[in-house]
This record gives C-alpha cells, sequence and structure tokens, in this order.
C-alpha cells in the first residue's frame, strides 16, 4: 500500500510507500500531515470511506465503524508504517513481498467467499441426477442475503479442520449474532439450497455420520444410559466430540419442499403442503429391488447412469423370495430402461413396498409416532413471528428448535412447560425453518431423519457448475463430464 506523503528530507530512514516515512529527527504535526496528501489520495479515501460505512450500516453492527481509523491511518496519516519493508532489500525484501501478496490475497478471499460466494463440492449422491457426486458448484451468497460471519476470525479456504495438521481453522471467540444482508429474494420451493448441517453441533469427528444424535440414540437403545460418557471413554472409536459454531458446521446440500409457516405431510412417499400434493422433481429417485439372473457389468450399470457405489453390492440373494437381486437408485427414465434388459427376470418393486430394509429412526428420534421416511406428519413448519401452541404431542417435533437452535432453556415438567425458567405454553419463534429432501429420495439424509433447517444455517444457492469429475470413469473414459461444466442445476422450482 503506497501513500502521498511528500517529503524533502532525506534522513535515510525507512520509507512508507515510495517516499521517505518520518521517522528519527523528522517528526511531523498531524496537522502537516494532512497538508501533505495529495487531493487524489483524499479522493480515494474518501470513496473507500463511503464503501466503507454503507458495508458497516449493512453488517449491522455499529463496532466495524472504529475500523474507519484503520483505513484513514493507511490512505491519510500514515503514524503505523505499513510499508516499512519496502526499504529492505534482499531476503528481507522478497519474503515481506511474499507475505503481503498472501496477507492481501487472503482478505480477499475471505471477503469473497463470506459475503459473494464460493465453491463447493458434492460428496454424496442425494440429489442425484440434478446434482452428481464430484460436481464442483460455485454457490452465490448475495441471492438469498450474504450471512456475517458468525465466527469471524476463521482461515477462508477450510470449513472447520486445517488440512495437514488436523487442527480447527477457526478460533472460537468472538461468537456474532446472527446477521444476513438484504437479498436478492426468499427461498422458494424447489430451490436448491447449501446450508451448515442442523445437527452438526455435536461431532463424534471419528464418525460424523451417522451423527452425534443418532449414535447416543443407538446406544440408549442397546441400554446405556450415559451415551456422551460412552462416546468419550471409547476414543479409539469415536474420536474426540468437540462443539461447532453454525457457520463452521459441514455443508449440506437439498432442495426446498417445505416452507415457513406451511405444514407438511408425507403419504406414500407422496408430499402434501397445506393438504395439497406437490409435483416431484424431473429426475427424482427411488430405490428398486431388481430381480435378475445373474450378476451385471459394471460398465453397462455405469452407461444407465447408476453410480458404481450401488452396483457394487448386487447381486444380493434373498433365499425367502428365492431370486438374485440389485436394490438400484432409478428415475423412471432409467427405469424403463432398466425392465427391457434380458438379465432382469421379474417386475421391479420399490423398495420401501418390499420391507426389506428398515425405514425408521426418522425425525424426531424416540418420538411415538410411528413414522417412517415415507410416511410422516402432518405438521407445521416454524415461522418467525409465528406463535406455538405447545403440547406434549408436538413438543417433540419443536423442542430442538425451540432450545438449541433460538437458545432457549426448555423443560417439560408434570405435563407443564418451562421456558428461561417461566411457565407457558406459547412460544414465538425468532427464525423462519425450512424442510430440506434429496432427489435421491431412498438415499438422502435429509429433513425427514435430522428435521427443520433454520434460517441462520442457510448459506447461499448453487448457480453453476464449475467442474464435474465421475470418480468411476478413467481420464480416457469420461472422466470429466464436460456437458455439465458451466451447467446451472435444474432447480424445479415452484412446486406444485
Amino acid at each position: 500500500m503506497t501513500h502521498d506523503f511528500h517529503n524533502n528530507t532525506n534522513s535515510g530512514g525507512p520509507t512508507f510507500g515510495n517516499t521517505p516515512h518520518p521517522s528519527g529527527k523528522e517528526k511531523l504535526s498531524f496537522m502537516d500531515r494532512l497538508r501533505k496528501v495529495k487531493t487524489t489520495r483524499w479522493i480515494r479515501f474518501g470513496i473507500v470511506s463511503a464503501i466503507f460505512f454503507f458495508w458497516v450500516v449493512l453488517m449491522g453492527n455499529a463496532w466495524l465503524a472504529l475500523l474507519w481509523f484503520l483505513l484513514a491511518d493507511i490512505y491519510i496519516t500514515g503514524f503505523v508504517p505499513w510499508g516499512w519493508w519496502k526499504s529492505h532489500k534482499g531476503a528481507t525484501r522478497a519474503v515481506m513481498a511474499w507475505v503481503d501478496a498472501i496477507v492481501y490475497a487472503l482478505v480477499l478471499i475471505y471477503f469473497v467467499f463470506a459475503f459473494v460466494g464460493q465453491q463447493y463440492e458434492i460428496p454424496s449422491s442425494s440429489l442425484e441426477k440434478t446434482l452428481l457426486v464430484g460436481d464442483r458448484l460455485w454457490v452465490d451468497k448475495a441471492t438469498f442475503g450474504a450471512r456475517v460471519p458468525q465466527t469471524p476470525i476463521h482461515f477462508p479456504l477450510a470449513q472447520h479442520t486445517l488440512p495437514f495438521f488436523d487442527v480447527k481453522s477457526y478460533i472460537d471467540n468472538p461468537q456474532l449474532k446472527y446477521h444476513r444482508l438484504p437479498g436478492i429474494r426468499e427461498i422458494g420451493r424447489g430451490d436448491i439450497v447449501v446450508f451448515n448441517y442442523p445437527q452438526g453441533d455435536t461431532v463424534a469427528v471419528k464418525i460424523p455420520n451417522p451423527d452425534y444424535y443418532q449414535i447416543s440414540y443407538d446406544l440408549r437403545n442397546q441400554g446405556i444410559t450415559n451415551p456422551l460418557e460412552y462416546i468419550k471413554s471409547h476414543k479409539e472409536l469415536f474420536g474426540e466430540v468437540v462443539v461447532r459454531p453454525v457457520d463452521r458446521r459441514e455443508n449440506y446440500v437439498k432442495r426446498t419442499i417445505g416452507l415457513p409457516g406451511e405444514r407438511i405431510r408425507i403419504s406414500n412417499d407422496t408430499i402434501y403442503i397445506n393438504g395439497k400434493a406437490i409435483a416431484e422433481p424431473e429426475d427424482v429417485q427411488f430405490n428398486y429391488i431388481v430381480p435378475v439372473n445373474g450378476p451385471i457389468d459394471m460398465e453397462k450399470w455405469l452407461d444407465l447412469g447408476v453410480r458404481a457405489e450401488d452396483a457394487a453390492a448386487g447381486p444380493e440373494r434373498n433365499d425367502h423370495a428365492g431370486f438374485a437381486y440389485y436394490n438400484i437408485p432409478l428415475t423412471k427414465k432409467m427405469k424403463a430402461e432398466l425392465e427391457k434388459w434380458p438379465e432382469v427376470v421379474g417386475p421391479l418393486q420399490r423398495e420401501s413396498e418390499s420391507r426389506f430394509y428398515d425405514l425408521g429412526n426418522v425425525f424426531p428420534l424416540g418420538a411415538p409416532y410411528g413414522w417412517t421416511r415415507d410416511n410422516m406428519g402432518e405438521f407445521w413448519i416454524p415461522k418467525r413471528g409465528s406463535t406455538l401452541h405447545l403440547t406434549a404431542d408436538n413438543y417433540p417435533i419443536y423442542e430442538r428448535a425451540i432450545r438449541t437452535y433460538e437458545g432457549n432453556d426448555l423443560q417439560m415438567r408434570d405435563g407443564k412447560f418451562y421456558i428461561n425458567g417461566v411457565e407457558t405454553e406459547y412460544y414465538t419463534f425468532k427464525m423462519d425453518y425450512y424442510w430440506m429432501m434429496g432427489d435421491n429420495r431412498d438415499r438422502s439424509a435429509d429433513s425427514r431423519y435430522w428435521g427443520f433447517v433454520p434460517e441462520d444455517h442457510v448459506v447461499g444457492e448453487p448457480v453453476f457448475v464449475i467442474l464435474s469429475m465421475d470418480a468411476d470413469r478413467s481420464l480416457t473414459n469420461g472422466k470429466i463430464r464436460w456437458n455439465r461444466i458451466f451447467k446451472r442445476p435444474n432447480p424445479d422450482g415452484n412446486l406444485e
């Protein structure tokens, strides 16, 4: 950073920018410093100051205005010798030039990733075929309003752990209150959204999936009354138990199905919003039991669009049914093509209808509703400013939102509810909530398993594919999916 100081002395002292910086015997008064600044630099400082204060207003944090004095020193007064290293020669100057460039780049990346957008890689098949494993997306944060970093001191190129060093990439304090800059529009039904995993607040680092709450639930079912102590005492299996702030939790990507204030019900995989069935996404997938007369070549599965991971387990043998079978996720188009194959020896059956697989352990864990992933509800999705009448029946659905996401002390004793020590039957929500699901319905860990997504967990909207790599193929056999690069994910917005 250069400063336009004029100095006719030749003191030989350290320089600031391209001019001698006052040091040693020469001391400039505050007014002298102001008089020596060029008009063009005052203009640049005025423009930067206007942008800076506009940003402070958007951020909603008056304390940030104090940083203006730092800008004033950089542009005008120069009390701090920011460019001291420019007067040196040799290794010092070379090293500091690199440090200066790297720091500048990291600061720029920090602001771009925080307020503009960032890249995100699809790690799982939950949104196939809309988004594919190996897609690298550019996620726009401005559309729904950029979220102010709640953990402001963090390394911008790592979500929660520094690679190679295996240590936290952030400092826990300070933690800022949730605040979001104005967006272009609200989240709509059918929008694909990237968000922080709601149940990622507590993590057993060696077993991130299933999450800590599912692990604890399973341990309780095995008769272990204190799952946390059990997990901590078996670090060789579970690793350390860590607590992560909202914006440092794992990133997930799903499709918005239910909006704040709506009522949702799932009946035989058909989703009803406010009593009306909504359309399925164009490329929605369900798992089918495919009876076959023997193994099917992997290349044939890949050409159909089935991932190697999904086909590798088959064919399994079901002695009771008397046939071998694959369990494969298929779109309607893929199913119609598969039914023509000579290796298929009988009608395809939905996995959920076959009951070969357990469909339980859905949201809310441990509730006595008898729900499964294909039959749930009906229940209300919380909306900011709306008041809920708490009952013993709906308590399991909303207790995590009230207690964990909105930070209240919620207790139920003798059929009565106490919020922050006060007995009440009503609660007014502070945030909007969303119901998110994957298009690969029978292989998606989504709201059916962990419930609502609070608005403060929303990261942004995927807008296009930067690069797409197929892990099942080689470089000479279609590894780079060129037809997907710069393709915009099909939002299937406003599903009705």
